[in-house]
């Protein structure tokens, strides 16, 4: 049986606080480096019809630039809208005409939700809604309606139209 020296020691210690090392930083990178309550951003909501794929903690993002993340996700019970709370930092102000639509990054990427500013001079306040929302686009019923349907409606009878006379039997 080999005794083990310092050297192995030493090297195995060393490749296990790399390897810590490694997952600290790919936790780090994973979070988008916030950790914690995030207290410099302000809450705002967005209603939706229809959410797609998104997730909580997905981010928020103004020409592609992440501003916030998506904190809460409810159903509002009487007009059965998906109420979406927004934490956006409290470095953008956004104005009171700001539209919210649900988007993906590629074809098959995360979803997010794309913030488009107005040009009111008054900005959003902390706890108010963004009136005009657009929701999730469904992919796959897309898809579906054009591959099956034509883009238009299937059922409908076709129309009647005069044979060309070259159809026409004497």
């Amino acid at each position: 049986m080999a005794i083990r020296g310092p050297r192995l020691e030493f090297a195995v210690g060393a490749f296990l606080l790399l390897a810590l090392a490694s997952l600290l930083v790919l936790a780090f990178a994973s979070t988008n480096r916030q950790f914690g309550g995030g207290g410099d951003s302000y809450p705002l909501t967005a209603r939706f019809s229809s959410l797609g794929q998104l997730r909580l903690q997905a981010p928020v993002r103004i020409g592609g630039v992440a501003v916030g993340r998506v904190a809460k996700i409810d159903l509002d019970p009487t007009r059965f809208d998906a109420v979406v709370t927004l934490d956006i930092q409290k470095r953008y102000q956004l104005p009171a005409d700001t539209s919210a639509g649900i988007f993906t990054s590629g074809l098959l990427g995360e979803s997010y939700v794309g913030l488009q500013p107005g040009g009111d001079p008054e900005n959003l306040k902390a706890g108010e809604e963004i009136a005009y929302t657009q929701p999730a686009v469904d992919l796959i019923q897309m898809v579906g309606k054009y591959m099956f349907g034509g883009g238009g409606s299937a059922s409908a009878p076709a129309s009647k139209t005069e044979p060309s006379p070259t159809e026409t039997t004497p």
